[in-house]
């Protein structure tokens, strides 16, 4: 189930007026909106605020359209620009109409930064990325900074901070009144209470419906940006003052439930994973499948194989390890059953359109028209990333951040990955920087070889069993 999908279905609902019934005696959200002008004019007028250029407001007029007024006296027919329609009671906005301040981001400058025990709290978009206010891997900036960026925005309970560079579109609500300053990342809107309940206004701004227009004004190549002009431009629909309460209540009575299926799936997404790790256990150690007698011992194949190709072997000594071997495997090296392959300066790649994939320790990087790796092979990261084992069917280019991995007779290729799924790597790392791992390391990894006829047992129930667990994972998207 894709509870992403399923919460903004929640709020798609909500925003259309189909989540919790109309009340006729409800003040409708146009009376509001009028009153909050009318106070707005006042104060103005009196000179307690300062008029803003952006603050238009949308009404009716007698010919059943929208009209949007302007500060200058102007009116625009707006109708065409309607997303749907409302129901009664309901009305249409700008964003600024709601707020009791303009809409206004954080510090330009470069923040200087402070440890946290001399320092205040500082946010920036990185911080709001999940519709809550992060405050674990947040930032500090010095006393005197904040005095300085307090005087031009002090956030304070019910403010809307909205992520504006980077991540764009996400808004967290501000929980409590504490102290703290925020980055040019972050905008602050402000809710004026009287019209708009601020968690509603949250909801909404986190709907795929601002989503949607904010992403029309993006800017920026790499790094999106949403400027505060076009944030004001944003629509926002209105209900009825408490009805915005009662959409609230039913929406984080149905989300409380979605957390509830979320972390049920985390947790069965959890068992699964151990499932297959418990699988690959009994399949290395040769508990998966019942031995045959009849097969052909595998120390009988590695001697054969080492007479035909000339790859003498080091028989390992089962008092080295501590192994019970099943009958008729054997301990090897992995050097005996596997030629490691080191990549190639990826620089030395002329043509990244070619037919062959490249890979690095992170997986596919591009095209080649030569190969290094022959198909079904097994690709390892060198450096960096050192436990992504991936495996390739067809021949491939692999750079000089990972190994491949090509078995030989002895060892099935898909035998091969399930182990180096199953084995940490990490445990031949000694580098005290960059993680990173040798060919002689890898050669003497001690490996248990099954018979080739129970490899082949050994793959077949070991996808069986993966099909059944992945059947679960898509059942969980």
């Amino acid at each position: 189930m894709n509870t992403k999908a399923l919460r903004q279905k929640v709020l798609d609902l909500a925003i259309h007026g189909k989540l919790v019934p109309q009340n006729p005696n409800d003040e409708s959200a146009t009376v509001l909106l009028e009153k909050i002008r009318a106070e707005k004019a006042e104060k103005i007028k009196k000179g307690e605020l300062k008029a803003d250029k952006k603050d238009s407001f949308i009404f009716v007029g007698s010919d059943k359209r929208h009209y949007e007024k302007f500060p200058d006296g102007s009116v625009k027919d707006i109708e065409d620009e309607i997303p749907f329609a409302l129901p009664e009671g309901w009305s249409w906005c700008r964003l600024p109409e709601l707020c009791s301040i303009p809409i206004t981001d954080g510090t330009h400058k470069t923040p200087t930064y402070s440890d946290k025990e001399n320092g205040i709290p500082f946010l920036s978009s990185k911080d709001v990325t999940s519709g809550k206010i992060d405050w674990s891997k947040i930032k500090y900036i010095t006393k005197d900074l904040h005095e300085e960026l307090y005087k031009r925005i002090a956030p304070q309970k019910n403010d809307i901070l909205l992520a504006k560079n980077g991540t764009t579109g996400v808004g967290a609500i501000v929980e409590d009144n504490s102290i703290f300053d925020i980055y040019v990342t972050l905008a602050v809107i402000r809710p004026i209470l009287k019209v708009i309940n601020p968690k509603y206004l949250l909801y909404v701004i986190n709907s795929q419906f601002c989503k949607n227009q904010f992403n029309e004004h993006l800017t920026g190549i790499g790094v999106p940006n949403l400027h505060l002009v076009d944030i004001n431009k944003t629509f926002i629909i209105v209900p009825p003052l408490s009805e915005q309460k009662l959409i609230v209540e039913e929406i984080e009575k149905i989300f409380a439930q979605i957390d509830l299926l979320e972390q049920n799936k985390t947790d069965l997404q959890t068992a699964i994973k151990q499932a297959k790790s418990k699988i690959l256990d009994l399949a290395i150690h040769g508990k998966l499948v019942p031995q045959d007698p009849n097969d052909e011992p595998a120390e009988e194949l590695l001697k054969r194989i080492a007479t035909s190709d000339n790859r003498p072997y080091e028989k390992v000594e089962l008092s080295e390890t501590d192994w019970t071997l099943p009958n008729n495997w054997c301990l090897c090296h992995f050097g005996d059953i596997v030629t490691v392959i080191n990549g190639k300066n990826q620089s030395k790649v002329e043509n990244t359109n070619g037919k062959y994939p490249i890979y690095g320790s992170g997986g596919i990087m591009g095209r080649a028209d030569d190969y290094i790796c022959p198909e079904n092979c097994t690709i390892i990261g060198r450096k960096g990333s050192i436990n992504n084992p991936i495996f390739v069917e067809e021949k491939f280019w692999n750079v000089d951040t990972a190994f491949g991995l090509s078995p030989a007779e002895a060892v099935l290729p898909r035998f091969l990955f399930y182990f180096c799924e199953y084995f940490d790597f990490t445990t031949l790392d000694s580098s005290t920087t960059l993680p990173s791992l040798t060919k002689t390391n890898i050669q003497q990894i001690i490996f248990a070889l099954p018979p080739i006829e129970e490899q082949k047992r050994i793959l077949d129930k070991t996808n069986e069993l993966f099909r059944k667990l992945d059947e679960i994972v898509l059942h969980l998207i």
